[in-house]
């Protein structure tokens, strides 16, 4: 893990000097100026880190919920994906065969969502951040708070509205909610599709379903996430095993 992690960033030395009050500019690669000491795990290094390839840091941060009257709170939720924003972007892997530049799908100052447990954490200047690659975002943003509006499902993930369980058979027998709490549904209906997976030529496969189509994915395939107190699931195109034209 340490070999790998070395080799996602290098550092930049330049001459001049950074103003204490932007410390979000401490991660930005493209700046061209320096800290008077940036610290990585508590260690003194040259200058700002710059990741390399598809490697993307994060300042990881809480996922808020609303209540009903607009306040929100820190969410409980353990087994949702980890929430957090870019800070610096790598330009992208290249294609070990043709060598063409796969582009990173996100940018400095997007929010995106990845797994909990993908990614190095790290200590950069005093703050948590974690080293992830552009495979492990499955949806990005831009604004404070997630929206249907404006998140993007990231390249080959679908985002799938999922619908309430029902309680009841079709015999008419109730079934208590308790057994139904660790269900994972696998159906639902595409509320967004990524641009497809990017190709060794540099372009787009074309998504095998569309908005508004309802489909059904492997069980566990999705990662589930809450929009606007409505619940989905992020699924990689490869899962989908139907899809049905509504």
């Amino acid at each position: 893990m340490a070999a790998a992690t070395t080799s996602a960033f290098t550092t930049t030395v330049t001459s001049k000097s950074l103003s204490s009050s932007s410390s979000s500019a401490l991660f930005m690669s493209s700046t061209p100026e320096l800290t008077k000491q940036c610290f990585l795990d508590g260690k003194k290094i040259r200058g700002p880190i710059t990741p390399l390839g598809n490697f993307v840091l994060v300042r990881t941060k809480d996922t808020l919920d609303a209540t009903d009257g607009g306040i929100l709170l820190p969410d409980q939720a353990k087994d949702r994906p980890t929430e957090g924003e870019v800070v610096a972007a790598g330009p992208g892997k290249l294609h070990p065969h043709t060598g063409v530049r796969i582009t990173n799908p996100v940018t400095i100052g997007d929010s995106v969502l990845f797994g909990k447990f993908d990614g190095h954490d790290m200590n950069y200047n005093e703050e948590a951040v974690t080293m992830i690659r552009d495979d492990d975002v499955i949806l990005y943003y831009k604004g404070v708070r997630m929206t249907l509006a404006n998140v993007i499902p990231c390249r080959d993930y679908v985002l799938v509205a999922i619908e309430k369980q029902k309680t009841e058979t079709s015999s008419g027998i109730v079934v208590a909610e308790t057994v139904m709490r660790d269900y994972n549904p696998c159906e639902g209906k595409v509320a967004k599709v990524g641009e497809g997976r990017m190709t060794s030529t540099g372009e787009f496969s074309t998504p095998p379903c569309k908005e508004g189509d309802f489909v059904k994915f492997k069980d566990y395939a999705g990662n589930e996430v809450k929009i606007e107190g409505k619940q989905y699931s992020l699924v990689r195109m490869v899962d989908i095993l139907t899809a049905i034209p509504v």
